[in-house]
């Protein structure tokens, strides 16, 4: 995926951004001409480039379609563009079962990836603090619970909480009312981010939106360390243990936090246990993949290779 950093997420800057994106995209398909291209929705925007070069050079679109291609509000109005790639793409990813039936019903082809295997290649040291520390992994996005989390935090004083983030997009209201164990570390380089969910003792990450795969909690997984997550039934199903879920209430997620504490050594073998168990499912799925497109590269891939 291509994005323009200088141009930030700015209403006022977005066309600008969304033009120079494709820009560079084309430019890229010029010059690799690769014969599968995968290309991540949303932004609905990114896959026009892949499916004009390969309507042109008689290539293949594999979609990457999150959940937010089809729940966003901000997406919503172009249903319609989805439904149109999804039909074309060579097959579309979705990571749940329930965004499935929607690209099945727009007449695409899905294949089912849950998770990818995340391995950073670098980590910078995370300096951890004395006691428990949790690492909260949050955009300040709309479907995030926060103001439960704060209150969460206030309840167990002596656990410390590293939010993850751009305090920018954070409402100043919920600011002022962050107790002080609670750390705002901004938007962390891949480095430091690895780091920070590797080293912490527990990773916390809510949604309130049913049928969203938390990319942070399966990022977590993947470094062996416990989460706690919300209590949806495609979450129950992707972190069967190694986690805690929960109603997004501020008495249950501090609750959690006490449990992961107080077991630490089996809810670590747990997170471990499960980080192997998505590994070997990799494996299949990324073969399968391999399969349906007809790439030789990508059966050589390593793990992660593939987004």
């Amino acid at each position: 995926m291509v994005y323009e950093r200088s141009l930030g997420s700015r209403a006022s800057t977005i066309l600008l951004k969304y033009w120079r994106q494709g820009r560079t995209t084309s430019r890229i398909l010029r010059d690799e001409q690769p014969d599968v291209v995968f290309v991540m929705t949303p932004p609905l925007i990114a896959a026009i480039p892949a499916f004009w070069y390969a309507w042109r050079h008689q290539k293949q679109v594999v979609l990457d379609a999150h959940s937010a291609a089809f729940l966003h509000p901000r997406w919503r109005w172009f249903q319609w563009l989805q439904r149109w790639m999804c039909r074309r793409a060579a097959t579309t990813l979705v990571h749940n079962d329930h965004i499935g039936r929607l690209v099945a019903e727009a007449g695409g082809h899905t294949t089912l990836v849950p998770d990818v295997p995340v391995i950073f290649a670098e980590r910078q040291t995370f300096v951890r603090p004395p006691g428990f520390a949790v690492a909260v992994v949050c955009s300040f996005n709309y479907d995030e619970p926060l103001p439960a989390i704060i209150e969460a935090a206030r309840q167990v004083p002596e656990v410390r909480f590293f939010v993850t983030g751009n305090p920018k997009h954070l409402d100043p209201r919920l600011l002022v009312q962050m107790p002080p164990n609670m750390t705002l570390t901004g938007f962390l380089s891949t480095a430091a981010y690895g780091g920070l969910i590797s080293e912490a003792d527990a990773v916390l990450t809510l949604t309130t939106r049913d049928h969203t795969m938390l990319r942070g909690a399966y990022e977590a997984v993947y470094q062996g360390t416990p989460v706690v997550v919300s209590n949806w039934p495609l979450l129950r199903e992707a972190f069967p243990e190694g986690a805690v879920h929960v109603d997004n209430s501020p008495g249950q997620i501090a609750e959690a936090i006490r449990k992961i504490a107080g077991e630490a050594t089996s809810f670590k073998a747990a997170a471990e246990r499960m980080a192997a168990i998505k590994h070997a499912r990799w494996v299949s799925t990324r073969q399968a993949l391999a399969g349906l497109v007809g790439g030789e590269r990508l059966r050589a891939a390593t793990p992660g290779a593939v987004r």
